[in-house]
């Protein structure tokens, strides 16, 4: 007797027999995917290749030589020593902070805690303006001293390019640490209480251990943040004895027009970010600690003089951090409805550039990812040159695409095309690194499944991959558009009055004198940058896991 027609789609009769599932319904999935991606990820791999090293190399072709006068030689030695005392003072006041936060619970702790995070998306204009209204000529400091009949400080010069790099550091150095004693095993703890430790006791053989491990990581990467430092100094500098290299290039193109120079000292800066990124890469010591089982941590929480410790410890962190931020908010406030016509057309040029170069970054950032994933030996290649910018300064980029475009059209013109390809290649690694791990877990928990339905291409990539990449995903966008937000960079570099950014504004603002409208400008500033990041962040937590 015939049997009736099985009203199922072809592809669950397959999987109900055992058999593969019909290559016209969804296509020879493995095949398909195990070429193509491997391909376009080496595509989008040898773009970035070329926009780093290309840029790079036209650097190097463009110099004369390799003679540094005394001036670059200045400049390289305070480069690598701000450098340096910046992350050593990071890393200083950081580990009483991060103790007393991880082993105290109070109203307000979360809060403070997601707070800590907002300095290395604020935009770095926006801080020194901040730090300038406390500690400046006129701040808030001075006026203190001032009124006390004692002699004014100076932000300028190498203390006050140490302080914003402080300013802008110390949060992710205590959000480091931070993570490290709450990686600490909870049986370890729960061990030493157990056999009586007292605090000097954790300390010595829990929390050093801990700290050993992560404090050269996080030292080393503030040390790379501040090697690429620009803003900070090229406002507060304090003349030749306080110039960075980045500085040094900049003035070198935009007020000397030595390219020769500007070269040399690129190719400089170059070395001085890929020695770092190498020994950064070989820093890591493990913490001897172990795993545990995931059980809540609760560090135990001395009192007595301790207790006053940590409580200090917290406020005077706060206080450092949120005081310029509120300065600069209250007197925007009122400067918001004065804004000229040029800022606010500066602002929406920012917020369209900020745009661009987050749809770039993610695009290229999930191809090369599922490359890494799925390439073998060119995933590996792939994920290498994900890592490339990391070597590189904006400026340094800046560069080479300014000379490489120069012989052909005015670069003037290309401002804010070249400054989107720049913000997009930098942010890159930063993409990667948080889109990567939670790609290689959806591969592990789904991979087999996708390929036995023969799901490949867009396919896969809207039905299984994104739904559960949504929340790094976001997170990624969000982070990659605030930091273009308030990017001072390659803009400086080609802008016109055409193409001024609201960074660009704010800094010409405050060179004019103006400093209630800079003010003001600086708050808008910060109101698209954490607007953009918790639009594309809300939209990752919101539909993670649908």
């Amino acid at each position: 007797m015939r049997q009736p027609p099985d009203p199922r789609p072809a592809s669950r009769q397959a999987s109900d027999r055992g058999a593969a599932p019909d290559p016209r319904v969804f296509g020879s999935g493995r095949n398909r995917d195990g070429i193509v991606l491997p391909l376009t990820g080496a595509v989008v791999a040898i773009a970035v290749a070329v926009v780093t090293l290309g840029s790079v190399a036209v650097v190097l072709a463009q110099g004369t030589g390799f003679a540094l006068m005394s001036a670059d030689w200045i400049a390289v030695r305070f480069t690598v020593l701000q450098a340096a005392v910046s992350a050593l003072v990071s890393v200083i006041l950081a580990v009483p902070v991060a103790r007393a936060l991880a082993r105290r619970r109070f109203v307000g702790r979360g809060v403070l805690v997601t707070a800590l995070g907002a300095p290395f998306l604020l935009p770095v204009i926006v801080a020194v303006l901040g730090l300038l209204a406390v500690f400046g000529r006129n701040g808030a400091l001075n006026s203190g001293l001032g009124a006390l009949g004692l002699p004014a400080i100076s932000i300028y010069g190498f203390h006050g390019v140490i302080l914003a790099h402080v300013f802008l550091n110390l949060p992710l150095v205590v959000r480091m640490i931070l993570q490290g004693w709450q990686a600490i095993p909870a049986e370890r703890v729960r061990v030493a209480q157990s056999l009586g430790f007292g605090p000097g006791d954790i300390a010595r053989h829990l929390e050093r251990p801990m700290l050993r491990a992560v404090l050269p990581g996080a030292g080393l990467a503030v040390f790379l943040i501040c090697l690429t430092s620009f803003a900070v100094a090229l406002i507060l500098g304090g003349g030749p004895r306080a110039t960075t290299v980045e500085l040094a290039i900049f003035q070198a193109i935009r007020f000397d027009f030595d390219l020769g120079r500007a070269a040399v000292l690129a190719s400089v800066q170059f070395g001085l970010c890929a020695v770092a990124v190498l020994v950064a890469g070989r820093v890591t010591i493990p913490s001897g600690l172990g795993v545990g089982l995931d059980r809540p941590l609760v560090l135990p929480a001395p009192c007595g003089w301790r207790r006053w410790v940590d409580a200090v410890a917290i406020a005077l962190a706060a206080g450092f951090l949120l005081a310029p931020l509120m300065t600069v908010a209250a007197r925007g406030v009122s400067g918001l409805t004065d804004l000229p016509v040029a800022v606010w057309q500066a602002a929406g040029r920012s917020v369209m550039l900020a745009l661009v170069s987050t749809g770039v970054t993610i695009a290229a950032t999930l191809t090369l990812a599922q490359a890494v994933i799925r390439g073998g030996r060119l995933g590996r290649l792939a994920e290498l040159a994900g890592m490339l910018p990391l070597a590189a300064s904006s400026l340094v980029l800046g560069v080479g695409i300014f000379l490489a475009v120069l012989p052909f059209a005015n670069p003037a013109r290309l401002a804010l095309p070249v400054t989107a390809l720049v913000n997009a290649t930098l942010a890159l690694p930063f993409a990667l690194r948080l889109i990567l791990p939670a790609l290689r877990e959806i591969e592990m928990t789904q991979g087999r499944l996708a390929q036995s339905l023969g799901m490949t291409g867009l396919q896969r990539l809207r039905l299984v991959t994104v739904p559960r990449l949504r929340r790094p995903l976001g997170f990624a966008a969000g982070l990659v558009a605030a930091l273009a937000m308030g990017d001072l960079g390659v803009i400086a570099l080609f802008a016109t009055e055409q193409s001024q950014t609201l960074p660009l504004q704010i800094w010409r603002l405050m060179g004019a004198y103006r400093t209630e409208l800079a003010e003001a400008a600086a708050l808008l500033l910060v109101a698209l940058s954490f607007g953009l990041f918790m639009i594309f962040d809300h939209w990752g937590r919101r539909n993670a896991g649908s």
